[in-house]
C-alpha cells in the first residue's frame, strides 16, 4: 500500500492517476482507496441519523452547512459521530485493506489516517480526539503505508488550483495555513513520509515517487 496525503490542489489526483496507469501496464490489479474520517461507507447511515438533511432541492448548501453545525454543537452527538467515525475507519484500513492485499491487489490510499486526524483538529478542536483510546486503536491497528508522500503547496497556489477546478467548498485562507501548519509538523515528526514540492513538474514528481516505490 501506498498513500498521499496533502493539501487540495498539491497533485495528488494526478500522481495517483499515473500510479494507477503503471499497475494497469504491467497487469497489477490495484485500487484507489479513498477515505477519509465521517466519509467512509460506513458512515453513510450513520449521517442520515445523526445529520438530517433537509429534502428541499431549493434548499442551499449553507443552509445545511449551518444546520449541521448546530447539531454538532450538541457533545453528545459530536462525541458520537467522532467515535463511529473512527470505528469505520478501523475496520476499513486494518481490515478491508489486509483482504484486498492478500489477495493481490495494489493499495493506493488517496488521504490517509493523518488526513483525518487533521480534519477532525481543525473541525473539532475542543475533543483532541488523539488523546482517545479509540484513535490510538485506529493507529496501531492500520495496515502502515510502504510509502507515504505528502503533496504541499503555498496556500496562495492552492487556493487558484481550487478555482479553476471550481472546488465546490473550498478552505479558507486560515483553515489551509492552519492545514499546511499540520503537514509540515507530520512530515518532521514522521521521518517515513516524503514531502514532495507540488509546486514542482508532474514528471518531476513523478519520477521522485518512482524512484521511492522502487527503493
Amino acid at each position: 500500500m501506498i498513500a498521499f496525503s496533502g493539501l487540495d490542489g498539491a497533485g495528488k489526483s494526478t500522481q495517483i492517476d499515473l500510479m494507477t496507469n503503471i499497475y494497469s501496464r504491467n497487469n497489477k490489479k490495484s485500487i484507489v482507496f479513498w477515505c477519509r474520517g465521517g466519509y467512509s461507507p460506513g458512515m453513510l447511515y450513520a449521517k442520515s441519523f445523526f445529520i438530517k438533511k433537509k429534502t428541499n432541492a431549493a434548499s442551499s448548501n449553507k443552509s445545511e452547512i449551518i444546520s449541521r453545525n448546530k447539531q454538532f454543537s450538541n457533545s453528545f452527538v459530536r462525541k458520537t459521530w467522532l467515535f463511529l467515525s473512527i470505528l469505520d475507519l478501523i475496520f476499513f484500513f486494518s481490515i478491508y485493506i489486509r483482504v484486498k492485499e492478500f489477495f493481490g491487489v495494489k493499495i493506493i490510499c488517496d488521504r490517509y489516517v493523518f488526513d483525518t486526524l487533521i480534519d477532525f483538529r481543525l473541525n473539532f478542536p475542543q475533543e483532541q480526539v488523539d488523546k482517545w483510546l479509540i484513535w490510538k486503536l485506529l493507529c496501531y491497528l492500520s495496515v502502515k503505508p510502504l510509502k507515504h508522500f505528502v503533496l504541499t503547496v503555498s496556500v496562495e497556489e492552492s487556493q487558484r488550483r481550487s478555482k479553476i477546478k471550481n472546488e465546490p467548498f473550498p478552505d479558507s485562507q486560515e483553515t489551509l495555513e492552519k492545514r499546511l501548519k499540520n503537514y509540515l509538523n507530520f512530515v518532521e515528526a514522521n521521518k517515513f513520509m516524503v514531502h514532495i514540492d507540488g509546486s514542482n513538474s508532474i514528471e518531476y514528481i513523478h519520477n521522485i515517487i518512482i524512484k521511492e516505490v522502487l527503493i
